[in-house]
């Protein structure tokens, strides 16, 4: 059973957007964030612990957080949620207490770039 989180955070237009994180209880890292206002989710996958196989119909980001490298993957993306998936990631930090992550466009790792 999945466990839900309720988080608001005030964009930089000083508009909310409120996010919902399902967590996994039998898998720390498998979250899934999701926009309340949207209809955006973004599966968030820790690579240094699952594999990851990129679906070519969705966007996928990444970013490194406390030593382990995340990799952030839509679910079922429209157009009018893509421009909230940056947003949606730096709130995903805030939460887990890494607000500095840098988000990268490619797969960091050697032989796993990929351009979106």
């Amino acid at each position: 059973m999945l466990k839900l989180y309720v988080v608001s955070i005030v964009s930089k237009d000083m508009e909310y957007n409120t996010y919902m994180l399902a967590a996994d209880p039998n898998n720390a890292y498998r979250d899934i964030i999701h926009s309340r206002d949207t209809n955006l989710k973004i599966r968030v996958y820790c690579l240094d612990d699952e594999r990851f196989e990129a679906n070519t119909n969705e966007i996928q980001l990444f970013g490194y957080a406390n030593g382990k490298l995340y990799a952030f993957e839509t679910i079922d993306i429209s157009a009018d949620d893509a421009l909230d998936v940056v947003g949606a990631i730096q709130w995903y930090a805030d939460y887990i207490e890494y607000p500095e992550m840098e988000i990268l466009p490619e797969d960091p790792r050697p032989g796993n770039s990929m351009a979106v």
